[in-house]
């Protein structure tokens, strides 16, 4: 394991070491290789993790010790991952079992769907232990089905490839998940991300508590998640997504729910329905806005607010009085501050005054590290019109 020293570190408890926080010469250390790490002017022990010489993020810790990372360690991460999960959280069956960074395993995602699991690689450290951490995550969960899902764009700037494939088992069928009293199919090969968007479960879940009755709108509605939670106590909800794929599973979702009659899933640019809608005049009790990160970079930040303003500008004029918001941003270069300052924007731009009645993050089993602020990234905002 290679020695690096570092400059002395002020952020305490980030796992993340910048390229230009590192005294040593790197550039021949090959990408993703284990490294302990040592203070260059103290001398003590910051920590053991691996490096990509050619990342901004130069080195991810595993740990603030002196350790050696091999299928030892990597089981009791994972252990300490599952009961985390299932004996504090309380989850059964579905949920995300490794979380990056907030796990203490940067640049490895695990997210569980009964029998099938779903292992997302991110980085060239991760993708060196690749075939310890599936032959781990075998022996704890012997699950029945396991997708290397690889398939993220994060891989190629580590100059790794993108792969989706079956590494145990067959998919026969697609796993079916419980979240509170609605099913869900899931589709861990051709769905976004691994399937199914399993961080906004405790918003769904208090959202649908807020509605007895009235007609609806959830926009980027993916799998209909949202839709189908609120179809128990709406009238009738309006599912919007331009993923063909997407609105097919959001009408089996409906279906094995017994729904179908109150959802209806529309194929359509969400912008461009919206402004249908506004033409009609048309009027919602509540919508949703639940859509994929509008920005990916610090440089496209400004023109993803104007994004983000537009879209729940178009929404607020749809509501009815007294009707609800349930909007988010999974941006992790939006703040929650600046989302707040979005959401009272498009009500200004509208003449409304909004009500906060919720704010919500994402669920328990995407913790966030108080050491590590980027480890937070979902905002979910409920407002009422008054």
């Amino acid at each position: 394991m290679e020695k690096v020293f570092v400059k002395p570190l002020k952020r305490h408890g980030s796992l993340w070491i910048y390229k230009n926080e590192i005294v040593s010469k790197i550039e021949n250390i090959p990408s993703g290789s284990l490294v302990k790490v040592y203070d260059s002017r103290t001398n003590r022990i910051v920590g053991t993790g691996y490096i990509n010489p050619k990342s901004t993020i130069a080195i991810r810790l595993f740990s603030f010790h002196e350790e050696e990372i091999n299928e030892d360690f990597l089981k009791k991460r994972i252990y300490k991952c599952l009961y985390y999960r299932e004996k504090i959280l309380g989850l059964k069956n579905s949920y995300r079992l490794v979380f990056s960074e907030s796990d203490f395993l940067p640049g490895l995602i695990v997210d569980r769907y009964n029998n099938c699991i779903v292992v997302q690689i991110l980085t060239a450290g991760m993708e060196r232990l690749k075939d310890s951490i599936i032959k781990t995550l075998d022996e704890v969960l012997a699950p029945e089905i396991v997708i290397l899902k690889n398939d993220s764009q994060a891989r190629l700037k580590e100059g790794l490839s993108v792969e989706k494939r079956i590494i145990k088992g067959q998919l026969i069928e697609l796993p079916i998940i419980q979240e509170d009293d609605v099913k869900f199919l899931v589709d861990p090969i051709y769905g976004q991300k691994t399937g199914f968007f399993l961080d906004q479960r405790e918003n769904r879940i208090f959202f649908k508590n807020l509605i007895n009755s009235g007609e609806g709108l959830d926009l980027f509605c993916y799998v209909g998640a949202w839709s189908i939670h609120i179809a128990k106590k709406c009238n009738k909800i309006i599912g919007v997504d331009s993923s063909e794929r997407a609105i097919e599973l959001s009408k089996e979702n409906a279906k094995i729910n017994n729904l179908i009659e109150k959802c209806n899933f529309i194929k359509a640019d969400v912008f461009d329905y919206l402004k249908w809608e506004i033409k009609k005049n048309k009027k919602y009790d509540f919508i949703i806005i639940d859509p994929p990160a509008f920005v990916k970079s610090k440089e496209e930040k400004k023109d993803a607010i104007e994004g983000y303003i537009n879209l729940n500008s178009m929404a607020v004029k749809l509501l009815k009085k007294d009707g609800i918001l349930a909007t988010s941003s999974c941006s992790q270069h939006i703040s929650e501050f600046e989302f707040l300052e979005i959401v009272k924007e498009a009500f200004l731009k509208n003449r409304k005054t909004g009500r906060i009645i919720y704010k919500g993050t994402q669920s328990k089993d995407h913790p966030i590290l108080l050491s590590m602020p980027e480890t937070g990234y979902l905002k979910c905002l409920i407002v009422q019109i008054v």
